[in-house]
């Protein structure tokens, strides 16, 4: 069962980092291409940005029913084959309705894509490797992501809509690569959270299970206010801010986000080794007041603009985002799973994808409009605020948590088989404790349900 299990979770990380190394290739110029290589318009180029947050917000209320009835790894093919239908769409569409379908398909698919491989991941680890599983997804997309980047920098060239074309047939073929490498999974019979096996029936009433769940809302607030304080602000509100208050040149903020995908790759590991028998909720509020001390140094690079140190707050800001982001990796998803009841376990995970989408959706909103009426200082007070109450929301919610959801597994994870996966007699020796764990899970969530 371990061997089975550790070959197919290499799989699925192993098309993850593939998938995101492609999505780098276009990520960093799609607006340029829709705008000024197809000479559509900024109006165009903003709409197919819009248009793939909108996607996800569809189509994710329904993905999550469709993984539990199914099982996640059909639903992920079909999203794998959205995705590269929508991505090769974009590179070879010359007109504004083309180009803006085109998205709908790119964003819907690869929505659909994120709660599905996260499902696959539950039901190829066990509670004593799920974080590091987590946590090396969330690696692999980084160093996907900016390896991609960097190499579809060498090859655009602007002058050459071909090459643009190039990038988007490159992000294509990756996402069928993702299809088939997770077409070729062979799952375990059941997730190794409780003792039933999630799509043999279809689930009834999940939606209103999942709302009566106290610990899983309660989550789904704090998971909105961390995505709204930190990644809804990069490519908007925090990048406004930084050229026109701090004053610094478009060419740092490559910088900036440089650091930000550095410091991820370099902490990760070194992060998950402290962090995995700690209690959940206490790292999360860590990462609250690591980040109001990253919204504090870009509120003092405003102040001091056009300085040398004024760039290194801002870069510094970057990296303690891109350090908090480490903590959570192996933290937060994990936790979505062990809070899931088995038959749900694709429902929890699409509906925190859409409360992530929700806050992407809101948070550059916010962020453009403050920054752009000159409400600076609000701006960075609103955020300071928003960090600091990851740290009490995040410290409330480890009031919620069963101890075994808090801190699980305090000394089972083992690092010794690709990834994180325990060998044969340490399997053994944690397979006991789950299926008796995923009972008292389950009852607790029935008692925290009713109070609520």
């Amino acid at each position: 069962m371990t061997r089975a299990m550790g070959a197919a979770l290499r799989r699925i990380q192993l098309g993850n980092a593939l998938s995101a190394f492609g999505n780098g290739f276009t990520v960093p110029y799609l607006y340029v291409y829709v705008a000024k290589v197809r000479d559509l318009g900024a109006s165009t180029a903003g709409t197919v940005l819009a248009m793939l947050a909108v996607a996800a917000l569809f189509v994710l209320p329904f993905t999550g029913r469709a993984i539990d009835r199914r099982g996640p790894l059909p639903v992920a093919v079909v999203g794998t084959v959205c995705a590269a239908v929508g991505s090769l769409g974009i590179g070879l569409s010359g007109s504004a309705p083309l180009v803006i379908a085109a998205a709908v398909a790119l964003g819907a698919g690869i929505a659909v894509i994120q709660p599905a491989l996260a499902t696959m991941i539950v039901w190829s680890s066990t509670p004593a490797t799920r974080s590091r599983a987590f946590a090396t997804q969330f690696f692999l997309n980084n160093l996907g992501l900016g390896v991609g980047g960097l190499l579809g920098g060498l090859l655009v060239d602007a002058s050459h809509p071909a090459s643009f074309v190039r990038l988007f047939g490159i992000e294509a073929a990756m996402f069928l690569v993702l299809g088939a490498a997770i077409a070729s999974v062979r799952l375990p019979s059941s997730p190794r959270v409780a003792d039933e096996v999630p799509g043999a029936e279809p689930a009834r009433g999940a939606w209103r299970a999942l709302l009566a769940d106290r610990r899983m809302v309660w989550l789904c607030l704090l998971g909105f206010v961390m995505f709204f304080a930190c990644y809804g602000q990069f490519e908007s509100g925090l990048a406004a801010y930084a050229t026109e208050v701090t004053r610094v040149a478009p060419s740092t903020m490559g910088v900036a986000l440089a650091a930000n995908t550095a410091a991820i790759v370099a902490a990760q590991f070194v992060v998950l080794r402290l962090v995995e028998h700690r209690r959940r909720s206490r790292v999360v509020a860590t990462v609250g007041l690591l980040w109001a001390v990253a919204w504090m140094a870009a509120g003092l690079s405003g102040l001091v603009h056009g300085a040398a140190v004024a760039t290194v707050l801002l870069v510094s800001t970057y990296a303690l985002f891109g350090l908090g982001e480490s903590l959570l990796s192996p933290t937060v998803n994990p936790l979505v799973a062990d809070l899931a009841p088995s038959p749900l376990i694709g429902q929890y995970n699409s509906a925190f994808a859409l409360v992530k989408q929700m806050a992407l959706a809101v948070g550059p909103a916010a962020g453009s409009l403050m920054v752009g009426h000159g409400l600076y200082t609000a701006y960075i007070g609103l955020l300071l605020a928003c960090a600091l109450g990851v740290t009490v929301l995040s410290l409330r919610l480890g009031r919620l948590l069963a101890p075994a959801q808090d801190r699980p597994h305090p000394r089972e994870a083992s690092p010794s088989e690709p990834g994180g996966l325990p060998g044969p007699a340490e399997d053994a020796a944690a397979s006991a404790p789950v299926v008796a764990t995923g009972e008292a899970e389950r009852a607790d969530s029935v008692t925290c349900g009713s109070a609520g």
